[in-house]
């Protein structure tokens, strides 16, 4: 027999409901949300190592001088694109990793992937070396997303989620403006053509393996689930009766929103670059002004995911994701529509546009409670995943726009798929508690109380 929802066997977490105050979340569950939001940091740290260091070092890989170069803009593209797509396999292979093994289990194994491949990027003596190297870190990152936002969603009370989702994504944010500041502290300091290093920082998330898998419990969710299904749910249960329009409703979602983002994030950055070259402004003197803005818009960002949180708690999920999306084309479009300076898009514009992507943020939490608590990393893995496969897809045409001198009218694009991710938002479901072993509809799933 189960045990009720208020038991749970020695080494799981189980919810507290009833927690209305910080006081009266459990040890588990405490353990469970540090676990969740040092990953989304080291995530953060580890996403932008590159975007930070990509145009000089691609030079390096190359050895070329030409920061103008279409080869050079064409293969940092690549990289990127390539990033992308181990980051939504990632989240397909560790989400489903993540039904079978366990949420602690799996997010130890993601971390580890993801922290050491980061640290072979120092090594790689051509672009395509580091084109591998990033892909297979990102394996891990991806996973990481999937199986850290399904075990505070099963951990922690439902009524706090869209606080949860703020406070994860401000692990992001923090682990975005800790890879800047390293690199404006740090790189100074090497010799000349010493970019390749910095990714050496990301080894440091390998230590984080160990406490998880002595001190973060499973959830008695999973654990009461895995223990009862005797016919578990398969993948393809995600494409068939009620559960499939939510499927592919989130993904296509999912798919505008992050094309939008990455695109924005990517090459405003190059395009800051191009700025700078047409000055006389020293190479490294240019990664630190551009690093101090990529910052800059994280630091506001933080600001969004809790102006996010508030627009949920008031109108729900849908229509604050919609209102949020809707503001990241307004902000794209306003900082590219005309020509602007370096001070006027780096230090206003950019990070007027960077608030919005607090969106994001609520997909961390909205996402898993709709799937069925055995399909829940893998239904919420693949969503938002594959929607990064679309963005790797854009990142190679922008790759091919680019070295005609279109970056500012690439950008603007963004902004239109940030715009279509809004209004396809207005028919996503609402979100449930979600608890169910099985999924909701047409799904022959039994379990041994049967």
């Amino acid at each position: 027999m189960n045990p009720p929802p208020s038991q749970a066997e020695p080494g799981q977490a189980t919810v507290v409901e009833s927690a209305t105050t910080l006081r009266g979340i459990a040890p588990g569950q405490w353990k469970a949300g540090i676990a969740a939001w040092l990953g989304w940091l080291f995530d953060g740290l580890e996403l932008h190592l590159y975007t930070l260091v990509a145009g000089p070092l691609v030079l390096q890989l190359l050895n070329s001088t030409d920061a103008g170069s279409p080869v050079a803009q064409q293969k940092t593209a690549f990289i990127q694109a390539a990033f992308l797509a181990g980051w939504a396999l990632g989240g397909a292979f560790f989400g489903r990793l993540g039904d079978r093994l366990g949420r602690s289990r799996t997010l130890a194994l993601t971390v580890l992937t993801y922290a050491l491949c980061t640290g072979l990027c120092a090594a790689a003596q051509t672009w395509w070396q580091l084109m591998i190297f990033r892909f297979v870190a990102a394996l891990g990152i991806g996973g990481e997303w999937a199986v850290g936002a399904s075990l505070l969603a099963e951990t922690w009370p439902s009524q706090w989620r869209p606080w949860l989702a703020a406070y994860l994504q401000t692990g992001v944010n923090i682990g975005i403006l800790t890879a800047a500041a390293l690199v404006w502290i740090f790189l100074p300091m090497l010799p000349p053509h010493s970019e390749r290093w910095v990714f050496l920082i990301g080894v440091l998330p390998a230590l984080l393996v160990f406490w998880i898998r002595r001190q973060v419990p499973e959830p008695a969710a999973w654990a009461r689930a895995e223990a009862a299904a005797v016919v578990k749910p398969r993948v393809r249960d995600l494409f068939r009766g009620a559960l499939a329009r939510t499927t592919w409703l989130t993904t296509a979602v999912c798919a505008l929103g992050l094309s939008a983002w990455w695109l924005f994030l990517f090459w405003n950055t190059q395009y800051l670059r191009q700025l700078l070259a047409h000055t006389d402004t020293p190479a490294a003197r240019v990664t630190q002004l551009v690093t101090a803005s990529f910052a800059f818009t994280n630091a506001i960002s933080i600001g969004g995911n809790f102006a996010a949180g508030w627009l949920a708690r008031r109108l729900g999920d849908r229509r604050a994701i919609a209102l949020m999306f809707l503001g990241l084309f307004g902000g794209i479009v306003a900082a590219f529509a005309v020509p602007r300076s370096f001070d006027a898009l780096a230090w206003f514009w950019v990070p007027l546009a960077g608030f919005f992507s607090g969106v994001f943020a609520l997909f961390t939490m909205y996402l898993p409670p709709l799937f069925p608590t055995l399909l829940r990393t893998t239904g919420a893995g693949f969503c938002y995943n594959i929607g990064r496969l679309a963005a790797a897809a854009a990142q190679l045409v922008f790759g091919w726009l680019a070295p005609v001198n279109n970056t500012r009218i690439a950008l603007l694009a963004s902004g239109a798929l940030a715009l279509i991710a809004a209004v396809v938002s207005w028919w996503l479901p609402e979100a449930r508690d979600g608890n169910a072993q099985c999924p909701m509809t047409n799904v022959q799933c039994r379990t041994k109380q049967e």
